[in-house]
């Protein structure tokens, strides 16, 4: 299922779109039918309409955005206006990783790249799936189908990046409405309404969304916040305390990296933060 609309679901079977009504069943049973779900549809003749009588078991489901069986999910970014936010950065990468899904981290506007690219360079590093495009300009944007082949693919970041604007480019005539960036405030107004799953010309899928609007931490244990900070988690073991949180614990390997500069103060200063976070909700402050 492609699209929840007006009280009609729209299935894509391959060859052909069709508009359907669910059985009563479904809302008797209070089963909600999400875009991405993959059902059993009986056709009425001679129309492009049916009826849903199925739905599959999912292999997995988001919330916010209400979608099933997700393959990963793209967070979008700018090089510039607006410029990345890495605490923003972070946080999706937790909540993506957290739900076991594939990300590919895209920085868009490579036409607007300043000079000074830390984060760009360093993500490269940590991420294996980063990737520099233009959705403007079409740069780096052959890379980036090639990871989106055959996948159901979610798009996430903040308004302005240009996440229509990729769309529009990766599927011709697709004509999302693009949002500009506020001069004053540096941020965009969100174009998307509902969720979407547009078909990719080289197979798959990506769904154009309104976006993660709940951006809390998941609900993981202190201990757990370092599995998400591959430099962290790879070198945690050098550590002289097998618990070391980095804190100010006594002989920290993390802090001995952070102090060489192979940590960044960003990145650290962002686990911090996110470690206070998930204190306060554990009330271990």
């Amino acid at each position: 299922m492609v699209k929840n609309y007006a009280g009609f679901y729209y299935v894509d079977t391959g060859n052909v779109l069709f508009q359907c009504r669910a059985r009563g069943k479904f809302k008797k049973e209070n089963i909600k039918i999400l875009t991405g779900d993959r059902v059993v549809i009986t056709e009425l003749v001679p129309s492009k309409e049916g009826v849903i009588e199925e739905l599959f078991p999912r292999k997995n489901q988001l919330i916010r955005p209400p979608i099933a069986n997700v393959d990963q999910v793209l967070l979008v970014f700018s090089f510039n206006n607006p410029a990345p936010n890495s605490e923003l950065i972070d946080r999706l990468l937790i909540m993506v990783g957290a739900l076991e899904l594939d990300v590919v981290l895209v920085f868009n506007k490579f036409d607007l790249k300043a000079p000074e690219n830390r984060l760009f360079e360093y993500y490269q590093k940590i991420i294996p799936k980063t990737v520099a495009i233009s959705a403007k300009e079409s740069l780096g944007i052959l890379e980036l189908e090639n990871l989106l082949k055959d996948k159901i693919s979610v798009l996430a970041g903040p308004s302005g990046v240009g996440k229509s604007t990729l769309v529009n480019r990766l599927v011709p005539g697709a004509k999302l409405v693009t949002g500009e960036v506020s001069p004053k405030i540096q941020r965009g107004r969100h174009t998307t309404r509902h969720v979407e799953l547009i078909k990719l010309p080289q197979g798959g899928f990506i769904a154009d969304t309104p976006g993660f609007s709940n951006l809390d931490l998941p609900k993981i244990e202190r201990n757990e916040l370092q599995n998400y900070f591959p430099e962290i988690k790879q070198n945690r073991k050098n550590c002289y305390y097998p618990d070391c949180l980095h804190v100010k614990e006594p002989h920290c390997y993390i802090r001995e990296l952070l102090e060489r500069g192979e940590i960044p103060a960003f990145r650290y200063e962002n686990y911090l933060s996110f470690l206070e976070e998930i204190s306060v909700r554990e009330g271990s402050y």
